[in-house]
């Protein structure tokens, strides 16, 4: 796996504020994908402590959703916990797992926050940008941004804003349970990053791409190669 962008991660939560609104402009809005065969799920983990990071990476197949291949990766924890910048602490698992993989799906969905960041780089923009990949942004809780309600019915979204800009999308996965907020990562638009979410949503809130990374993070899932 080739990486588009390298850089150190021995760097004060300064300079990693610094280096995020550096790297933000080679953030695309766009579509620029290929064809989508199958869809990457991402998920990190902390273990002893804090000091391991684990983290989890799935293929599955774009058309029903059929766990393709996965793989893990623990290294030592670089980086401390400081909101904002979650992808200096968990991004070299991350690229440790996707190594292992045979090939790299052509999108990729993470557990986490993409331009819907206090400056415009969460996680989904960070590993996006070093490998120049498409990525999608997928987090739990809002971390930057207000909006209107979002209707009940499954599918509905209305956008995340701060200020005037437009940097998501609140999406309600489930009728009745809490939404998802869904940032343009890099190479895709926020419609594709929606429509491709909803795509990876069955029953449940969360899509599988995140549901299957996380089990297999968190040891539940036996079915990854430890490696």
């Amino acid at each position: 796996m080739k990486l588009a962008l390298e850089h150190g991660w021995d760097m004060t939560p300064g300079e990693a504020r610094a280096l995020q609104t550096t790297l933000r402009s080679r953030v695309e809005l766009r579509d620029r994908l290929d064809a989508v065969d199958t869809v990457g799920g991402l998920d990190v983990g902390f273990r002893d402590g804090g000091r391991l990071t684990h983290a989890a990476a799935v293929v599955l197949v774009a058309c029903d959703l059929r766990l393709l291949a996965s793989a893990t990766a623990s290294v030592a924890t670089q980086f401390p916990y400081v909101p904002g910048l979650l992808s200096f602490r968990e991004i070299p698992a991350l690229l440790a797992a996707l190594s292992h993989l045979d090939t790299l799906p052509p999108l990729l969905l993470c557990d986490g926050h993409g331009v819907a960041h206090p400056r415009r780089f969460g996680v989904a923009c960070h590993l996006g940008v070093m490998l120049d990949h498409p990525t999608i942004g997928v987090a739990k809780t809002r971390l930057v941004g207000s909006h209107g309600p979002v209707p009940e019915q499954r599918g509905a979204w209305t956008p995340l804003m701060d200020g005037d800009e437009v940097i998501g999308a609140v999406v309600r996965t489930r009728a009745g349970v809490k939404p998802l907020y869904v940032s343009t990562g890099h190479r895709v638009s926020l419609p594709t990053a929606v429509a491709w979410v909803m795509r990876c949503v069955t029953r449940y809130r969360l899509p599988e791409t995140t549901r299957v990374s996380d089990r297999i993070a968190s040891g539940r899932d036996r079915r990854a190669a430890m490696r």
